[in-house]
């Protein structure tokens, strides 16, 4: 038997019917069998069984008044997985398909992008099964500030420090952010995300799809390929997707596809980004508008976006996106290269397509770790009052995102891996954790 083996089936015993964190560990742990093997000391100190267990799994009622004086209530989440390298760092999801088991599965990755940053930050996710779309924002306001008045109990700058993820972007985090100062009479870098004008930073909206790009231009680099002259697929029209877009375009890309939960569009002459802008940023809208913009595009309602040529593919919308049919079609397609911009929005089947036929993959925790990573330098910004020029960020996050694919890569070659990064991440992001926790001893 595996040396892990025993942790993965205690871990689907102690957490039954929550397949995303089953997959998530699963995927890990099986990348961590040859640090178990070489390193025998963190196998009798449990620092495997440890890492696969939350430090603190918070639970909570939200109740809130609708605008027709109907009172309403949902459940809120927050896992404090892991604070080995610092304190926990990770978005809230507010979505109608958010329970305990995706709140662990996001966390649970969140401890290994973290620590790839390079940045002191460890391993936590929240959120709700609150859905904002169709809410007005005075319902989302009075969600949010019954949400916070709970959550403010657990969180400080240096304890857990939240930010957005589906369904939280800036209106929400500005709700957020005002009922915790209102409650603690305290302004502190508590959440990320923020606005410009009270404590935010630039380039946080751009930074992970900026930083998917600027990783997949790593790795496609040391291949001898580039971003110049190629066709993009992006799944996805949300902040990751569109941000994405803009950089590919930025780099010499084509992006000619994007998608939402109801269908998506295809422009063979490039996608109009600032028309995409409008429709998702400003009006709010479905994909499926772009075609009032431009009456030579093409909507297809359902999934198929993979269907597209392309020469790179970026899936930037949800986990478990691209199943093996999909990438079997992407490869069929031509496709060389994938990046996650989202959280495991490729199966374990479909990552083995990719990687059995050769085809460049760039796993999530790695490639869209931008936007913890432009999060923590804003709890920097945060903590000396003073604020970087888009300029400083853009430069920082790319070198992050340098650093991550030499760590991803460098850490999988050390192991007999060669160029898989999917392992290279999981071991590298593993590593400095693991030394944290053997370290701070059994009871920290």
């Amino acid at each position: 038997m595996k040396i892990l083996e025993k942790t993965m089936q205690n871990v689907i015993k102690r957490n039954p019917s929550e397949p995303e964190f089953h997959q998530a560990v699963r995927e890990v742990l099986e990348s961590l069998e040859v640090v178990a093997e070489r390193h025998p000391e963190y196998v009798e100190a449990g620092i495997f069984e440890r890492i696969v267990e939350p430090e603190r799994q918070i639970m909570f009622r939200v109740p809130w008044i609708d605008d027709n004086g109907n009172v309403q209530v949902n459940r809120g989440f927050r896992v404090q997985f892991n604070s080995a390298i610092g304190p926990y760092k990770g978005g809230l999801r507010f979505h109608p398909s958010v329970y305990l088991g995706i709140i662990k599965f996001l966390g649970f990755e969140q401890i290994f992008k973290n620590s790839l940053t390079g940045l002191p930050i460890g391993g936590g996710k929240g959120g709700s099964d609150f859905d904002p779309k169709g809410k007005s924002d005075r319902e989302i306001m009075a969600f949010c500030q019954s949400f916070m008045t709970e959550l403010s109990k657990h969180i400080g700058e240096d304890t857990d420090v939240p930010a957005g993820d589906i369904g939280v972007g800036g209106r929400e985090i500005g709700y957020l952010f005002g009922q915790y100062k209102r409650l603690k009479n305290n302004f502190t870098g508590v959440l990320t995300g923020k606005g410009l004008t009270w404590g935010g930073s630039l380039v946080r909206k751009e930074a992970t799809g900026y930083g998917l790009c600027y990783f997949v231009d790593e790795m496609i680099k040391a291949k001898g390929k580039s971003f110049k002259g190629a066709t993009v697929v992006i799944s996805g029209s949300g902040n990751v997707a569109i941000y994405a877009a803009e950089k590919v375009m930025q780099l010499g890309g084509k992006v000619v596809a994007l998608s939402d939960s109801n269908g998506y569009i295809h422009h063979a002459c490039g996608i109009d980004l600032d028309a995409v802008k409008q429709i998702k940023e400003v009006d709010r809208k479905r994909i499926k508008e772009y075609t009032n913009y431009h009456v030579d595009s093409i909507y297809t309602e359902g999934a198929g976006v993979y269907n597209i040529k392309c020469d790179i593919f970026l899936p930037c919308a949800t986990q478990n996106e691209v199943d093996e049919k999909a990438a079997k079609t992407l490869v069929a397609n031509g496709c060389y290269a994938v990046g996650e911009g989202a959280n495991m929005p490729c199966t374990p089947e479909a990552i083995k397509v990719f990687q059995d036929n050769g085809v460049l993959f760039a796993p999530g925790k790695a490639a869209n770790a931008g936007g913890v990573a432009t999060s923590a330098l804003e709890m920097c910004q945060n903590s000396m009052r003073y604020s970087w020029t888009f300029e400083e960020v853009d430069e920082k996050l790319k070198n992050i995102m340098k650093g991550i694919y030499k760590a991803s890569s460098e850490a999988a070659k050390a192991y007999g891996l060669d160029d898989n990064l999917v392992a290279g991440a999981n071991i590298a992001g593993f590593l400095k954790v693991a030394e944290a926790m053997y370290a701070q001893g059994i009871a920290y």
